[in-house]
């Protein structure tokens, strides 16, 4: 099974790589970004393609593992090694993960529902709260769009956001 996973996520950096961040298949049309991680034990350098959703100049991310009752092994690598870097698109740039927590996890999670409605049965599946991090450029650098300003995606009002702290 690992080797399967494995196997799915090459082919998928893959594409994602010689397509400037643009896949088909079952993640056509999502935004993708390519997650760099250290592990936490190994010290083993990682990547993972994970699904997100641009919050004004953060990435949102969601460790649903697909529903499975235990959190993925990418998450517990982040708790560890904060600072990292992803790819999104053709540009490749240094983060800072933190964990979102309370009413923040809450609309974030939500609002990558509204766009993703697989997430919502994730949520029921797992039995356990689905951790939600954000990544922001570690220069401080605006990152994207801002996913709440678009109200067709998401009809709640984005509150002011409290600064990160490391996960």
């Amino acid at each position: 099974m690992a080797s399967d996973m494995a196997d799915f996520n090459a082919q998928i950096i893959e594409e994602f790589r010689a397509h400037e961040g643009r896949v088909g298949g079952m993640f056509e049309g999502s935004t993708l970004l390519l997650l760099h991680h250290t592990g936490a034990r190994s010290g083993t350098h990682r990547v993972n393609p994970l699904v997100y959703l641009p919050d004004g100049g953060r990435y949102v991310i969601v460790a649903s593992k697909g529903g499975a009752p235990e959190h993925p092994g990418w998450y517990h690598n982040l708790r560890a090694h904060p600072k990292t870097h992803v790819e999104v698109g053709k540009d490749r740039f240094d983060v800072v993960a933190s964990e979102a927590e309370g009413e923040e996890r809450e609309r974030l999670y939500a609002a990558v529902a509204a766009t993703s409605p697989q997430f919502a049965e994730y949520a029921e599946k797992a039995g356990r709260e689905i951790p939600v991090g954000t990544h922001a450029r570690m220069n401080g650098r605006p990152s994207g769009i801002d996913i709440m300003a678009r109200p067709a995606l998401c009809q709640k009002q984005r509150p002011v956001l409290r600064p990160f702290t490391g996960l």
